[in-house]
């Protein structure tokens, strides 16, 4: 099992006609002087579980995110990465809609 704790994270819903839809965690992490910013989109959400703060979301391939509450966003890159999978996806009949800060990750369907 992976552990991620991204800087900034998002969770997006994906769906089209031809499968159920399916939330996931788009996280990003700053590069710092020595390095360039990173990405990662999980596997898909199974379970959420809160703790103070912090969100563990685990996904269908064993690895948990665990997102600060007060992160919730993305860097530049992640956002310009995040704008071209959505464009590219809309092209081909997939919607990907970011999920608004407010959302209730507790109270969404991850079947």
């Amino acid at each position: 099992m992976s552990e991620y704790i991204p800087d900034k994270w998002l969770m997006v819903k994906i769906s089209s006609d031809k499968f159920p839809c399916v939330y996931k965690i788009f996280a990003t992490w700053y590069g710092g002087w020595a390095g360039s910013d990173s990405w990662k989109l999980n596997s898909g959400v199974t379970k959420v579980t809160l703790n103070e703060n912090v969100y563990s979301f685990e996904g269908s391939s064993g690895s948990v995110y665990q997102c600060h509450k007060d992160t919730y966003g993305s860097n530049m890159y992640g956002s310009s990465v995040l704008n071209n999978m959505i464009d590219t996806a809309t092209k081909n009949g997939i919607s990907i809609e970011i999920l608004p800060e407010e959302t209730n990750f507790m109270e969404l369907n991850y079947e």
